[in-house]
């Protein structure tokens, strides 16, 4: 169970507090910097242009929110410098190439985006003296996967079949030598002004993405179409979950990490139970439910390798850092299809941040609330 004081633990650590977010225009940091600007924080993005039309940087009016540098994490120059001129007190990089399949069409841009971006990003903020705590987002795809039925921990082989899975593992490696090399948490306070950690997360899920070969939005774009959703792998089991659930957990490991310095320093994974690992067939079935109407089909020409099955072991975060998704699948794509309903109802950016902030909202509520039970049921779906 999240503590009870969850959001007051967030409230304290980032109320008025300076925050830098590389990625803010894509989908998890357009959702990520609302939060932060819920919570009080000063906020500044740096960020290439958002990566599709439409979006939610824009759907939800955020480039007017927040402080907006458009930068490319492979420019160490610019990107040290907009550091050095933020001085935030905390960093979440998220900039990244996420997809599986372009990695296998641009390999080198996943590599220079993912690896050196990340070198590019822990040096700069070596050079910039206000930082304090960083998180670097990767992803469960960053472990070498046999495709087993058993979830990956934090200290099980890094690797990856295809470049994008690959390039995750390296932003890993790269993370743990800065962590053992400069940012060593045994000199925290000391020689060490730095505690920092990283966030392996699933197939996040949620209103406003529109990201290419994901199954969500290209649900969602077919339906808006009245067109035939096309399966690429239909028993393909993935660890879905609610976006606000892994970003909760970013932001309590940055709180922990404000507070009580590099203790919560290293790996952790922020993926969901067991219990909910829904198969693709089924997610589309339920979005289908949901939409009232639609279909689907397998489509049939041979698609580059992706994993059939790939499940995070999470008691660290569980037991350590007291984190645990509040949403199961079903209440994840019910939350998802109302927002994109919205949209679609041709909603003004006002009306739809208003939704994100009360998704939000409602996510605290829950999070926050004392449950004298010890924790929300795990829903066997």
């Amino acid at each position: 169970m999240i503590p009870p004081e969850f959001l007051e633990i967030l409230k304290d650590t980032f109320g008025s507090r300076r925050v830098f977010v590389t990625g803010h225009t894509g989908f998890k940091g357009s959702w990520l910097s609302s939060w932060l600007i819920k919570l009080g924080a000063e906020v500044t993005g740096y960020a290439l242009e958002p990566p599709t039309t439409p979006n939610l940087f824009d759907s939800i009016g955020l480039r007017e929110k927040i402080s907006h540098i458009h930068g490319d994490v492979r420019d160490y120059d610019h990107l040290l410098a907009s550091l050095q001129s933020c001085l935030p007190d905390l960093v979440f990089h998220l900039a990244a190439q996420s997809l599986v399949r372009l990695s296998y069409q641009e390999p080198r841009l996943t590599y220079e985006t993912n690896v050196m971006g990340t070198v590019n990003v822990l040096e700069a903020i070596r050079y910039t003296p206000s930082v304090r705590v960083a998180v670097n987002v990767t992803s469960d795809k960053c472990y070498e996967n046999r495709e087993l039925a058993v979830g990956y921990r934090e200290e099980d082989p890094l690797g990856g079949r295809d470049p994008y899975s690959s390039s995750k593992g390296c932003s890993e490696l790269v993370t743990a030598a800065y962590c053992r090399s400069f940012f060593v948490p045994g000199s925290y306070g000391t020689a060490n002004r730095v505690a920092l950690a990283s966030v392996r997360a699933g197939n996040v899920i949620g209103g406003g993405d529109w990201g290419v070969d994901r199954l969500v939005p290209d649900c969602v774009k077919a339906l808006s179409r009245q067109e035939e959703i096309v399966l690429r792998y239909p028993q393909a089991v993935r660890p879905w979950q609610y976006v606000l659930d892994p970003l909760g957990g970013y932001l309590l490991l940055a709180a922990r990490l404000w507070q009580d310095g590099a203790s919560y320093a290293g790996p952790w994974n922020l993926g969901p139970d067991y219990q909910v690992a829904w198969t693709v067939e089924k997610v589309v079935q339920e979005i289908i439910r949901l939409w009232g109407g639609g279909s689907c089909r397998v489509d049939g020409p041979a698609q580059p390798h992706e994993a059939r099955w790939l499940q995070l072991d999470c008691h660290k975060a569980r037991t350590r850092l007291g984190w645990r998704p509040q949403y199961d699948v079903r209440e994840a794509l019910s939350l998802s299809i109302d927002w994109y309903r919205r949209f679609y109802e041709k909603a003004a950016p006002a009306e739809l941040y208003r939704l994100t902030e009360s998704q939000i909202a409602a996510y605290q509520a829950v999070s926050a609330k004392d449950d004298e039970m010890g924790s929300r049921p795990d829903s066997i779906l």
